[in-house]
């Protein structure tokens, strides 16, 4: 794709999410032209693009692809449509922008990413809470040793939805939605730990878990709870809800010089980041340069430069599929009552298929 070249964007599914992707491209506005949407709810789509200047309505996406020839679409429909979605969009030519969960399952992963072509295009999703210069500004100081070895680690994700908001036909079911918290809620959290502490023999190794429904009329779980060792020896304990009146997001990570919290809810900024200096630990600059909080403007960033570098952009191939195995085993481990190593889940395993086994 030429450096320089306006992209023409488009997005499919008009629903709450979409705005997100409306803001997103509308920071970008040098760079990007946002030129359709995609509805089944042909209502929607129009009222969608009333609020949108240049973009044209379509009830089906065959027919947007065909006259609009995106560069890049936002898909932002339900999981249980990503695969196909994502496969027509790839196979006109187009990159994308999906939104999480992937999809229900790693199979459709690997089947998703098929579709790709060495240069592009290609998918990434929206992991928006790993952006921002907080996260790259901790990731750097672990990896420049100004931290020492991380140790020990929680990841929680305690939010509270209601009865009303599991109405929604295509959610608490495990052939739409694919998951419960664990999957439509806590995997950007969980997505940010691993994002956090990954690098060389510090991948996730193994993961213990239980999961319940104490509350809703849904076929999924409404809570879990993990155990996680990582390849370094360090461990981690991970909580979803959605039972949870008093929501938070948080990550800590105490490692040998310091211990780092983050705590917010659907969003951060530097202020949302606190660094405990250990006894006679030094001096360190835990303040990042500039401010530049998580959010699906800053996360578009890195994928429109890799469109226009004809590169693999972050969050998509292995670093996207990396969370989702994660999910996988967690769902596992929670069935079986054993522990689930990475790498097991592979084809011919039932969890390979989908997240309920």
């Amino acid at each position: 794709m030429a450096q320089g070249k306006r992209l023409r964007t488009a997005i499919v599914g008009a629903g709450a999410i979409a705005g997100s992707h409306r803001t997103a491209f509308r920071a970008h506005q040098d760079a990007v032209d946002l030129v359709a949407v995609a509805d089944i709810d042909e209502a929607r789509a129009l009222a969608f693009c009333d609020a949108t200047e240049g973009a044209k309505p379509y009830q089906d996406l065959d027919t947007l692809l065909a006259e609009q020839e995106p560069d890049l679409v936002s898909i932002c429909t339900p999981p249980g449509l990503h695969v196909e979605q994502a496969k027509q969009a790839l196979e006109s030519g187009a990159w994308v922008w999906c939104e999480k969960p992937p999809c229900r399952s790693l199979a459709e992963y690997d089947d998703m990413t098929s579709a790709e072509r060495d240069g592009g295009p290609y998918v990434s999703f929206v992991y928006q809470q790993r952006s921002g210069s907080a996260a790259a500004h901790f990731r750097k100081l672990l990896e420049d040793g100004e931290l020492g070895r991380p140790l020990v680690a929680h990841c929680q994700t305690t939010w509270y939805r209601d009865h009303a908001y599991y109405a929604v036909p295509w959610r608490g079911r495990w052939a739409t939605e694919g998951g419960g918290p664990a999957m439509g809620h806590g995997i950007h959290q969980m997505d940010l730990l691993l994002h956090l502490l990954a690098g060389e023999a510090n991948e996730w190794a193994e993961v213990q878990a239980m999961t319940a429904r104490l509350v809703h009329d849904v076929e999924t779980e409404d809570v879990s709870t993990a155990l996680v060792r990582f390849d370094s020896g360090a461990l981690a304990t991970v909580v979803n809800s959605v039972l949870s009146p008093d929501e938070v997001s948080r990550i800590r990570i105490d490692c040998e010089r310091a211990t780092v919290e983050l705590t917010h809810l659907y969003g951060h900024a530097a202020e949302n980041w606190r660094y405990t200096l250990a006894p006679k630990a030094g001096p360190i600059e835990t303040e990042p340069k500039e401010d530049v909080g998580s959010s699906h403007a800053a996360a578009l960033t890195p994928v429109l430069d890799a469109c226009r570098a004809g590169q693999r952009p972050p969050a998509g191939g292995t670093d996207g599929r990396r969370v989702l195995e994660f999910v996988a085993a967690l769902y596992k481990a929670a069935a079986t009552g054993r522990t689930v190593r990475r790498g097991e889940i592979g084809p011919g395993d039932p969890f390979y298929a989908g997240m309920a086994g």
